[in-house]
């Protein structure tokens, strides 16, 4: 990752919320999407049903495309990097099921009026660099007046039909393994409030801008069964959207889950973005937990750019451990759980 200037502005200048924690309340959203039709085909090989990161269609025996979209308002005050991280992120729902990205748009809303165009070019630039990164082509966009601020892409992708990794196939017994530390909302939320230390903050920015291209070329390398990737929803509420559509229930060591630095610090001090608080009502009905508030909260975090959620046989665990903390984009990646059977009580998640 290159080397950025001074920003041409501060684009976190008045802005209230960023990232993927501006999402709409999931447990809201849900209430919406219950009443739409579910769209059925022969070559429609993962659909809406079952909350997964992306859509995949089938062309032919040998291929399938993965699409997806993702943009958000900025994380960051300099263009570039909030530019780089937004397409960081929209990546990361093709590398979540095992794909290759390969074709990129530009989804931009942008107030032409209240901000230099040079703005705007700084975060193409940055969305090209990560685009780059990937081995993919950015082969247009669309572009509307609008403020705040917002950036990111529709995503194409590719995989072999056979290959694909979706959220539905966890298996009693298997382990679960998160390949980056949580912790971005704290972050963002803590530095627009003057409550966190800059190197903690430039740290988060850091994770936001690994691609998730390495974690998933290690997943596809053994048994994985599913996986997810951890974005505004927070590892809890991906993890039961996870749990529900394979059927088992998903246990997490609290003591286990990676942070960034600072976090658990911070929210101990009483830092607790919204978006945390509206992941833990989306999973209410499905968690049982066992550990502190805060740790708990950890769990709810909404992430921007987060890392992969692995599930795979327990006997193969540790060897994926190990080669994805010999990379320095997954070196913080841990074994933070276990999953069983359905419980009969009804929870599918719970925190030790």
């Amino acid at each position: 990752m290159e080397l950025v200037p001074p920003p041409l502005i501060d684009l976190l200048e008045g802005q209230e919320q960023g990232g993927c924690s501006a999402k709409l309340d999931p447990k809201e959203l849900h209430k919406i999407l219950a009443d739409l039709p579910v769209p059925h085909s022969d070559r429609l090989l993962v659909g809406t049903d079952t909350s997964d990161d992306a859509g995949v269609y089938q062309l032919n025996e040998n291929e399938a495309l993965i699409v997806t979209t993702d943009f958000f308002p900025p994380v960051a005050s300099d263009p570039y990097t909030f530019g780089r991280i937004s397409a960081t992120n929209a990546l990361s729902d093709v590398y979540a099921m095992g794909g290759s990205p390969l074709l990129c748009l530009n989804i931009v809303l942008f107030p032409s009026t209240q901000m230099p165009l040079e703005v705007l070019r700084e975060i193409l630039r940055g969305g090209q660099s990560a685009a780059d990164e990937a081995g993919a082509l950015i082969v247009g966009g669309h572009t509307i007046e609008d403020s705040p601020v917002k950036y990111g892409m529709a995503v194409v992708g590719r995989i072999h039909p056979r290959q694909v990794v979706t959220n539905k196939g966890v298996k009693p017994g298997d382990a679960l393994i998160l390949t980056k530390p949580l912790g971005t909302g704290v972050l963002i939320a803590a530095h627009r409030l003057g409550m966190a230390r800059e190197e903690d903050y430039q740290e988060a920015l850091l994770s936001m801008q690994r691609l998730n291209r390495y974690a998933a070329e290690q997943m596809t390398q053994v048994s994985t069964h599913a996986a997810t990737d951890i974005t505004g929803f927070g590892l809890v509420g991906h993890a039961m959207q996870m749990a529900l559509a394979s059927g088992v229930e998903l246990h997490f060591e609290s003591s286990a889950i990676p942070a960034l630095p600072g976090v658990r610090n911070l929210l101990h001090e009483g830092c607790i973005p919204g978006g945390a608080l509206r992941n833990r009502r989306y999973v209410e009905e499905h968690l049982h937990t066992h550990a502190s508030p805060e740790e708990t909260l950890l769990l709810c975090d909404a992430q921007t750019s987060g890392g992969l959620l692995i599930a795979l046989p327990e006997e193969e665990a540790p060897e994926l451990l190990r080669r994805l903390q010999d990379n320095p984009n997954t070196a913080q990646s841990a074994l933070i759980g276990v999953a069983s059977p359905a419980s009969p009580n009804g929870s599918t998640l719970t925190i030790w």
